[in-house]
């Protein structure tokens, strides 16, 4: 029996002393691949807030969470209390890029944070500037951008 004991202890020190790596091994992935400036997402605005009150509201600065190194920034407590209890429900797709450019092009393009739309249940943010709507491309051709963008995403985030 003993050595039974000792490989089962072995076992769960191992388990203990990898979570921590697995956990950096995460934080890592995401400050490689996600839209963030110095760790902060969607330029502050409030994840929730989209769905919410289907509008693009800043967040405040005191108001943040930070989730696997990447941090978001709330307008109310309420808001920052519904994202802490699920996070993936509220972060955008494709690491909050364009999802546009995600589905045509399989690059990385910036985002207008008040250029969104909710598809099945996740925020998708575009690009849109200088005349460039690419939210009217993605509406014009979305059956056809959102499977690409998703393949192209899990190509990208390894």
């Amino acid at each position: 029996m003993k050595p039974y004991k000792n490989t089962s202890f072995a076992f769960l020190l191992l388990m203990l002393l990898a979570a921590p790596m697995v956990g950096h091994g995460q934080v890592a992935l995401r400050a490689k691949h996600f839209n963030l400036d110095n760790g902060l997402a969607i330029e502050g605005y409030d994840p929730v807030a989209y769905f919410t009150t289907g509008k693009a509201t800043e967040g405040k600065k005191q108001i943040s969470f930070t989730v696997e190194g990447v941090t978001y920034r709330f307008a109310n407590e309420g808001n920052k209390s519904a994202f802490a209890k699920d996070p993936k429900k509220y972060e955008p797709q494709y690491g909050g890029w364009c999802a546009y450019a995600m589905g045509a092009t399989k690059e990385k393009v910036n985002i207008d944070p008040e250029t969104f739309k909710i598809v099945n249940g996740k925020l998708h943010l575009y690009y849109n500037s200088w005349g460039n709507n690419t939210l009217v491309k993605w509406n014009a051709k979305e059956a056809t951008w959102s499977p690409a963008a998703d393949r192209n995403w899990t190509l990208i985030y390894k």
